[in-house]
């Protein structure tokens, strides 16, 4: 399912798991560069929300991560993380890393049984 979901969709979902509370005060840009696909994003996070645009690279970005879209996929599925992928040769940080370091650690995981409303969680409809 992973290597499905196009890059452009995997970007809106860490912008859905982003815990706001976590990311108020945090402001960058990271380029991301994918280039076995031939693919180029620009990320950025600014009042607590992550936005990305398809095709588009900033001038004078925070970092610029270089990653295979196959080596990201292994990212995605949680094997590997980005540090890992750099150590190994297989992605290039070009700039700060402090923002890649910012937006993982404003990512939650949501459990499939989350509660839609207060006081929901647990009942039958």
């Amino acid at each position: 399912m992973i290597r499905a979901i196009s890059t452009n969709l995997w970007l809106d979902l860490l912008g859905i798991l982003i815990d706001s509370k976590k990311a108020e005060s945090m402001k960058f840009t990271i380029n991301l560069v994918l280039p076995d696909i031939d693919e180029k994003y620009v990320v950025e996070m600014s009042n607590a929300t992550l936005t990305s645009a398809k095709g588009f690279q900033a001038k004078n970005p925070d970092l610029t991560l270089t990653i295979n879209r196959s080596d990201l996929e292994t990212v995605m599925l949680r094997n590997a993380s980005f540090i890992e992928q750099v150590k190994a040769g297989k992605a290039k940080l070009d700039g700060k890393p402090e923002p890649l370091m910012q937006l993982m650690s404003t990512l939650v995981q949501f459990t499939p049984d989350f509660e839609i409303m207060p006081g929901t969680k647990g009942q039958s409809p």
